[in-house]
């Protein structure tokens, strides 16, 4: 036995290798990191200055005091508390609907075999790659002519309503919510299903039941990332809300834009504010959101 070992070759590792092999991965994590983070620390810094300060010192100066003044006049010029009820009008149901609707539909594809699922698979995947503008114009024409009672809308369709948005909202999420749920139900053990089936459970009952709540990570990170794609939209608010009382958060930062003159200190400190609301939820749902990504990485 020691003589086989003997003569069994020795692999050496020269010392550093592994340093060497991740050096330049980290050099890229870094560059890509400062990329992202200095905008919104050079954003938060101008919202900390005072306008004059600016105008005297430059942009680009370290010279001035700090202070939340202009957070007090963005969020009361702004009427931020008021905008931030309508965001949370438009967004909750959006997402809901998105992750009911992409989740059905899912099933569908990736639970049952039939005839047209992967046709059907393709289609709302597809449907992402059609850029929102290219259909501003038919979906306003249509919900135009969409006729309804002077109680439900004051506008008498469905233009100038949250409706519209929620609509155009869900509609526009849903290929890329099916996409991802279909692959991560597609993991699932058939097993789970088969034996429901041979129990008497129909095709409700093993959405509902069975498979549903065995997706909560994958609903929980599609989630996080739905409620920040809806809450920052600001086109569809726009072209279909008419009443400025009714627009989301945010629109409300061009109620910060002068006539003749915009103080952008002013705006950087609404930005800020806007940005709120989607960190909270981030950070309470970050457990969530990386165990989502995570186990739909590992059960592909």
């Amino acid at each position: 036995m020691s003589t086989i070992a003997r003569t069994l070759p020795v692999q050496t590792v020269k010392p550093g290798t592994s340093g060497k092999r991740h050096y330049g991965t980290h050099i890229f994590l870094i560059a890509v990191a400062a990329l992202w983070l200095i905008p919104l620390v050079w954003s938060m810094y101008t919202a900390l200055r005072p306008k004059a300060d600016t105008d005297k010192y430059g942009y680009f100066s370290f010279g001035g005091g700090f202070g939340f003044d202009n957070f007090v006049q963005a969020w009361t010029q702004g009427g931020f508390s008021k905008y931030f009820l309508n965001a949370v009008l438009i967004t909750v149901p959006a997402v809901l609907f998105t992750l009911l609707f992409a989740s059905m539909m899912a099933f569908a594809v990736s639970r049952v075999s039939w005839k047209f699922n992967v046709t059907l698979l393709i289609m709302f995947t597809a449907g992402n790659l059609l850029p929102p503008q290219v259909l501003a114009a038919p979906l306003f024409e249509m919900f135009k002519h969409v006729s309804l009672p002077y109680w439900f809308s004051d506008s008498g369709n469905l233009l100038n309503t949250y409706i519209a948005v929620i609509i155009a909202d869900t509609a526009f999420q849903i290929g890329f919510c099916t996409f991802v749920l279909s692959n991560y139900m597609k993991a699932l053990p058939s097993d789970l299903t088969e034996a429901a089936l041979v129990d008497g459970a129909g095709i409700w009952r093993q959405y509902w039941s069975i498979i549903l709540p065995l997706c909560r990570p994958a609903l929980a990170a599609l989630g996080t990332l739905e409620v920040i794609f809806i809450y920052n939209d600001f086109f569809w608010p726009l072209l279909f809300i008419q009443s400025g009382d009714r627009l989301p958060i945010t629109t409300a930062i061009n109620n910060l834009q002068g006539q003749f003159l915009s103080d952008y200190n002013l705006i950087a400190a609404g930005a800020m504010i806007t940005l709120v609301p989607t960190l909270i939820i981030y950070l309470v749902l970050q457990r969530q959101f990386v165990a989502g990504l995570t186990l739909g990485s590992s059960k592909g």
